[in-house]
């Protein structure tokens, strides 16, 4: 069950990029609008990856002031 989940989002992230590669060369507004899609969906994921690392150095450095 979870490799058939995994293959769906491995197949959506392909067809995201592909609608942001066919969009850039002007295709139809549906692929405009799928790779608006997918570019926001890409910049919330690095925000909060981001956002994941900057706590984990926080909980380090916190956890690391015993002297």
């Amino acid at each position: 069950m979870i490799g058939v989940l995994l293959v769906v989002v491995l197949l959506l992230v392909v067809g995201g990029c592909g609608c942001v590669v066919w969009a850039e060369r002007g295709g139809p507004p549906w692929v405009r609008a799928v790779s608006r899609a997918t570019l926001g969906a890409g910049e919330v994921t690095r925000r909060a990856a981001r956002r994941r690392a900057i706590e984990q150095r926080h909980h380090q450095n916190d956890s690391g002031d015993t002297d």
